[in-house]
């Protein structure tokens, strides 16, 4: 399942984190690579305790909080700490790849199965050709360039890639989460459901039979599948 969720970031945080990734001390995506992305991946990255990761990352976390979609869509139980790239000049692409099944967190903090890949956009498109996220799953071949402060969730078992930025730079933070709801199917059907529960409800209430009967179908899905 691939999700689009629109305007996580208001006008206001998306300048402030263009803001203090500008002057961010960008290094070599490479050295934090694993075995078989250090052969795919040519970008740049901010290290994980930089003042500037930190700062972003609060700005984008409270952006998940306050944001019902993303949470019906990705139903998270963990969240690994946003990380952020930059793709420009000679640092421009992300080859073909799979994200490891496991984020293992910094100074011993735990681990994050990553049952969904996440892509912040934070960089306007008209700023910068190229650049497109590219995800190979069942529901075929995607390419996704959004509008800066929108985000995408996509399976972490997709293969993917980054195609080259021949002008201006990318921008982006990159996550995992790890659901309540381990299998993408499930997940898929459950968004769905939810979606459909909304409309239902702004046409006949809450207090609708049908209303009633079938949210309580949804939680009780959500009880079978649920592993919190």
């Amino acid at each position: 399942m691939l999700v689009h969720i629109q305007g996580l970031l208001d006008a206001a945080e998306l300048r402030e984190a263009q803001s203090i990734l500008a002057d961010a001390p960008w290094e070599d995506g490479r050295l934090t690579a694993g075995e078989q992305s250090a052969h795919a991946k040519n970008n740049q990255q901010l290290r994980e305790d930089c003042d500037a990761t930190v700062a972003v990352q609060q700005l984008l976390l409270r952006g998940l909080e306050r944001h019902a979609v993303f949470f019906s869509a990705a139903l998270p139980k963990h969240i690994s700490p946003p990380l952020f790239n930059r793709y420009g000049g000679a640092s421009n692409s992300f080859g073909n790849h799979v994200d490891s099944a496991v984020r293992f967190l910094r100074n011993g903090a735990g681990r994050v199965r990553t049952d969904v890949s996440c892509t912040v956009f934070l960089a306007d498109p008209a700023d910068y050709d190229g650049g497109e996220l590219v995800v190979e799953d069942t529901f075929g071949e995607q390419r996704v360039k959004l509008a800066a402060g929108d985000m995408v969730l996509y399976p972490g078992t997709s293969v993917h890639r980054v195609l080259p930025v021949t002008r201006g730079h990318r921008l982006a933070s990159y996550f995992w989460i790890q659901s309540m709801v381990r299998s993408d199917e499930q997940r898929r059907l459950l968004f769905e459901m939810d979606n459909h529960l909304r409309h239902v409800r702004s046409r006949f209430g809450e207090t609708d039979p049908g209303v009633v009967g079938l949210t309580s179908t949804y939680h009780n899905l959500l009880r079978m599948w649920l592993d919190v």
